[in-house]
């Protein structure tokens, strides 16, 4: 019989159960919605399970499955405990196991949510990465690049020849100088900003065909590639290739949640001989 079926069938024996008996229509002024042997289902059980501004013809369904779910959950234990023996369904060692457990992590969040310091200086940073650099081995190229995008009908330009120039300047002041030239030349313009980008990623953007990357990236720092539209000037002003050491800003996050993990292991480490000694300290407890 289909969940649905079962659920218009409660609901026919709810309805003559209700007309016969007032002490199951009511529980301290709850509207009874459901019954299943002996189990009963009250309106208040269904507070919360409704999302706010939901329409009501979606509200209605999702009451309806919360119904249907538990009707068939209150079969399927009473059938599960109908065909076990005493033995199988005695969990009262599983249950203390797993009731001691969620009352020490209980403890030990409440713990770490008072005591822990989640402050991670640049500091500690620096010393963690240092301390673990062979944790963080690349899997992937990576490139700072800088690069301007003309035109293609300007490529020749004296505007362009000064974009190059620029762009091929180790003076610091030139690259803020090119950011000012190419918003004059109504040229598109990127300075390396320090940031490392995957090196497979930028040349699917300017949709290169590169097949030896390491191989590129040892042999060129500058190259000029072009489309039907631009003509693009790319300057790599530093790379790193798989299975080098990450750079520190890449894995900063990681670095501080391993930092964090590791305090709060500390930290429960030493409540929990702090609480021990304490307990040994007052006779609590005995090694026999």
């Amino acid at each position: 019989m289909k969940i649905s079926a079962l659920f218009n069938l409660w609901l026919a024996v709810l309805f003559m159960a209700v007309s016969s008996c007032s002490l199951i229509d009511k529980k301290n002024n709850d509207e009874l919605l459901a019954v299943a042997y002996d189990e009963f289902l009250y309106r208040s059980e269904l507070e919360g399970i409704v999302p706010k501004g939901v329409p009501a013809t979606d509200s209605l369904e999702i009451v309806r499955q919360y119904i249907d779910n538990w009707i068939k959950q209150q079969v399927l234990i009473k059938h599960a405990e109908s065909n076990l023996k005493a033995d199988q369904k005695d969990f009262g060692k599983q249950l203390e196991t797993f009731r001691n457990s969620l009352i020490i992590y209980a403890f030990e969040s409440e713990l770490i949510r008072q005591k822990l310091d989640t402050v991670v200086s640049e500091i500690e940073i620096q010393e963690f990465y240092e301390a673990n650099m062979s944790n963080f081995h690349l899997n992937e190229n990576l490139v700072r690049v800088s690069y301007v995008k003309i035109p293609e009908a300007d490529k020749t330009s004296p505007q362009a020849r000064k974009a190059r120039q620029l762009l091929l300047s180790d003076n610091a002041e030139d690259q803020v100088n090119l950011i000012e030239f190419c918003d004059k030349s109504m040229f598109s313009c990127r300075p390396d900003d320090e940031n490392w980008i995957s090196f497979s990623d930028f040349i699917t953007e300017l949709s290169l065909e590169i097949d030896d990357q390491e191989n590129f990236l040892k042999k060129r720092s500058f190259f000029e590639s072009n489309d039907s539209l631009f003509t693009y000037l790319i300057k790599i002003t530093d790379f790193k290739t798989r299975e080098d050491i990450s750079p520190v800003s890449l894995v900063k996050w990681k670095i501080i949640n391993l930092i964090l993990n590791r305090r709060k292991s500390e930290l429960i480490k030493r409540m929990q001989e702090d609480i021990f000694n304490e307990a040994m300290k007052n006779k609590k407890v005995e090694i026999l």
